[in-house]
């Protein structure tokens, strides 16, 4: 029975079989039949990859045409031509996406083979610290140990104390001229640096955010209890290793901050490796604190497993080495053994490991400014994530994945971003070497006046000096300030100065530096009169970095929004502005607005004069002031070490953070001006300071909500009290919903309130109303701002018809509680007519049932 069963599977498995391959046979020969199946000669196929270089999806016509101009294919039905086209495109997406997939592999194993190296150094160092906390225990229950014990074994050995302090070991005078004792020199630096950069000798800790992944910057941490500010970062590029050691010893290329990096000596090593000796300057980033220069030692060697290194450390009288050359009016820093591990990658790219470990001598500023030179955030932010994505960005430029902004090769454009950058560094610090030298004030010392006769330094010897002072002589002039932020993030700050250049700037400053490039320039402007909109801005982006933490952008002054009875400009003025640090989720960012004028030629080496704005946060301190004012830096030193006084009537806030706001504006003028153009521009700073206080405040979080950031005046609700009480008061007189939330929590309400199509205005309940507020629509209605919208009235914007049916129906308003107004035409602040079909105005109520303001909607608006 069973020897039947087999037969009989036997017997099925042979018949289906035998069914199968008829089907291929069948399916075969209708391939074949459908010309899928054609051997081609190599003549045909390189005729056919000619075509298919220059179409890969060639029409019936198209194909129709080639077999008749070819020869070689005219035994070939279109139809399979046809054919061979959809295999050749079908090869080609397989092609690539192989390709992409074997990139990705890669990517992925060296990631994973970077964390398993960091989790292995993880596991080290809990190792380390669970030693450490054992051996503590033991000297907490030995009294006498831990009181009598000073012996340097039990320094070694506490490797809590040898961790929080990092001694340096002493070393004897080391001749210059002798190379022994600097390789020595090199050696241990060598051997600290690694230890930091893959051991325990540092306890680090992940900056917030920085989580690794393929796509990620890398793996960032922060030092934790140690001396000094150090930082470190691993991550992955698609370069090579020497292509990477070039780019990472060129410091001015990415270093922000570098000044001048200059290589005084260098001297190989036997081993295949060089040591040199640089002196290096930095940039201060406030006005308020002398910059730093460093003289170091860098090792250039090579590693067993084929790795390159670079490592660079201090040389001081406690390292041994020859002293460094003297530079009055900079500090003497300190680069404690830090570098880069660049290790090859299977398959190409390069693995790096970089360590910024530095002492600022913090001492020597004022105790406000302390933050700024002892948090290991700034020095990952300025130094060792600069390094990475620099890196990350000229990989990307070679392997063509970056396109070209405004017709200009990303180098140039990068360039730019540099000289605008190092541009606004020089006019902060206003060295003197430079040409530079401080004026007298006018007895108040809130801006500096600095001027440079010598203004060939700071363009170039290769760049033509501005016609302006050409013939009469002349120079640059800068005006700068310094103050303190409170509780203002510095990346919402500084997009809210970009978005909105018209609630700072003045359109006949603009205009004065915009004819400074010209032969004949204007007259001096006088400053703005407060009340008047001046005029649009259009943003033309140019190109941004990878992680689009930086962007580099043409601004266009539209001519016609400026005032007659000012400066006539006939045509619009352009600006080249870069802008970093406006990602509010970066921590210790620097968020920096810097703008230069140029002309409509543009060219590359056109000369710029960057002024602009730059925002550093500083850490928060649990003795920090908590009030929720702006605050002059200046007034804050004067109190003492102590910082600003506390106000008793100050509490504190769920936001409580302080920043450095720097503000340099420069100007071209002729001698027989100067006194003239000084006064000018220490007015305008001074305005300035003003319009960025006022910002400051109403965009802070801790007083208003961040969605919308007002300034209110005394016995104004927050924003979320005011939303609530325009969707009940809607509700209460019409019967319907404002706002149709799920929820009617006070964030909800607002998001949709500001985010409503139809324009929500507020005006006050006076003779002459003033709008108090308005959501997104109504400010692109009235083409404002929040901070300006303070400054139009009701009966501005209505035209006569508008006003007359406001009128009729103001007692039915204020009795019934709402209105319905026919539509009509109103005006923009700019002037600009916009059409409405109906509005909606009703009578706000607060908790109390009183009234508080006029409401008004306007909708489906639109400009005529």
């Amino acid at each position: 029975m069973a020897a039947m069963v087999v037969a009989g599977k036997e017997k099925g498995a042979g018949a289906a079989a035998a069914a199968a391959a008829a089907a291929a046979a069948a399916l075969s020969q209708q391939q074949i039949d459908a010309g899928k199946y054609v051997r081609y000669t190599p003549e045909q196929v390189e005729a056919l990859e000619r075509v298919y270089t220059e179409c890969p999806k060639p029409s019936s016509m198209r194909r129709q045409q080639l077999i008749r101009e070819c020869p070689v294919l005219a035994n070939i039905e279109p139809k399979q031509i046809k054919v061979w086209f959809q295999n050749r495109r079908c090869r080609e997406k397989q092609r690539k996406e192989a390709s992409r997939l074997q990139t990705v592999n890669r990517k992925l194993s060296a990631m994973n083979k970077l964390l398993m190296e960091e989790n292995d150094r993880l596991q080290k160092q809990v190792s380390h610290l669970v030693y450490e906390n054992g051996y503590m225990r033991q000297q907490l229950h030995t009294a006498s140990v831990a009181t009598t014990d000073t012996s340097c074994e039990s320094v070694v050995t506490s490797g809590q104390h040898h961790q929080q302090q990092n001694p340096t070991p002493q070393h004897p005078q080391r001749d210059a001229n002798n190379p022994a004792g600097l390789l020595a020199i090199a050696e241990e630096t060598l051997a600290e640096f690694l230890s930091k950069a893959t051991g325990t000798a540092v306890d680090w800790v992940q900056m917030v955010g920085m989580k690794p992944g393929p796509d990620s910057i890398g793996i960032i941490a922060v030092s934790h209890n140690c001396s000094g500010v150090a930082a470190r970062a691993c991550g992955l590029v698609s370069l090579e290793p020497t292509k990477v050691a070039e780019i990472l010893k060129d410091r001015p290329s990415w270093f922000r901050d570098c000044r001048c990096h200059d290589v005084l000596t260098e001297i190989p090593t036997g081993n295949g490796g060089n040591i040199e000796l640089i002196y290096m300057q930095t940039y201060a980033p406030t006005t308020l604190a002398a910059a730093r220069d460093f003289w170091t030692l860098r090792y250039t060697t090579g590693l067993e497993d084929g790795s390159l290194v670079i490592c660079e450390r201090s040389l001081t009288p406690s390292t041994g080495g020859p002293s460094g050359p003297p530079a009055p009016n900079f500090v003497r820093a300190e680069m404690l053994p830090s570098g880069y591990l660049i290790r090859p990658c299977e398959g190409g790219g390069s693995m790096i490991h970089i360590v910024d470990h530095v002492d600022l001598d913090v001492w020597s500023v004022p105790e406000v400014l302390r933050p700024l030179y002892e948090s290991p955030k700034i020095v990952a932010q300025k130094m060792t994530i600069a390094a990475l994505r620099h890196i990350r960005q000229i990989a990307q430029e070679s392997s063509g994945e970056i396109p070209y902004g405004g017709g200009r090769q990303p180098a140039v454009l990068r360039n730019f971003s540099q000289r605008l950058s190092r541009g606004f560094n020089d006019a902060v610090n206003g060295f003197a070497d430079d040409g530079w030298s401080l004026i007298n004030s006018d007895g108040v010392e809130d801006v500096t006046i600095a001027i440079n006769a010598s203004p060939n330094k700071l363009f170039g010897s290769n760049i033509s000096c501005s016609p302006l002072f050409s013939a009469n002589g002349g120079g640059v002039l800068c005006a700068k300030a310094s103050m303190l932020l409170q509780n203002v993030p510095p990346a919402l700050l500084v997009r809210f100065l970009r978005e909105h250049r018209s609630e700072w700037a003045d359109c006949g400053i603009d205009a004065y530096s915009a004819a400074s490039l010209r032969a004949s320039p204007y007259a001096l402007p006088g400053l703005r009169s407060s009340s008047g909109f001046l005029g649009s801005q259009v943003i033309l982006p140019l190109g941004h970095t990878v992680e689009h933490e930086e962007f580099l952008e043409v601004i266009r002054l539209e001519g016609h929004g400026f005032h007659q009875d000012d400066i006539v400009l006939s045509r619009d003025m352009y600006l080249l502005q870069v802008c970093s640090g406006v990602d509010e989720n970066a921590v210790g960012a620097c968020a920096q607005l810097v703008f230069a004028p140029i002309d409509e030629s543009f060219a590359d080496d056109a000369p710029l004069l960057p002024s602009g704005f730059r925002v550093i946060p500083l850490d928060a301190k649990t003795d920090a002031p908590t009030a929720t004012r702006t605050l002059d830096l200046a007034s804050t030193l004067e109190v003492g070490s102590g910082g600003a006084a506390r106000s008793p009537n100050d509490t504190s806030n769920a936001y409580n953070s302080r920043s450095v706001l720097t503000i340099a504006f420069q100007f071209m003028y002729e001698n027989h001006l100067r006194e003239n153009v000084a006064a000018m521009a220490r007015q305008y700073v001074r305005s300035v300071v003003a319009s960025v206080q006022r910002v400051a405040m109403a965009i802070s979080p801790s007083r208003l909500g961040a969605q919308i950031g007002m300034k209110h005046p005394t016995g104004f609700p927050e924003a979320h009290t005011l939303a609530r009480w325009i969707s009940r008061s809607y509700r209460f007189h019409t019967g319907v919903e404002l706002l149709r939330a799920d929820s009617q929590t006070n964030d909800t309400l607002l998001k949709l309130l500001w985010h409503h199509s139809d324009a929500i205005m507020c005006c006050s309940l006076k003779a002459s109303p003033v709008f108090t507020f308005t959501n997104q629509a109504g400010l692109d209605m009235l083409e404002t701002t929040l901070i300006a919208l303070q400054d139009i009235t009701l009966e501005k914007i209505l035209d006569e018809s508008g006003r007359k049916a406001l009128c009729s129906e103001f007692p039915k308003i204020m009795q019934q509680g709402f209105a319905y107004l026919p539509g009509g035409i109103c005006m923009s602040s700019m002037g600009r007519p916009v059409s409405y079909e109906q509005a909606v105005a009703w009578k706000v109520l607060n908790e109390e049932d009183s009234p508080h303001c006029l409401a008004f909607m306007f909708v489906n608006w639109s400009f005529v």
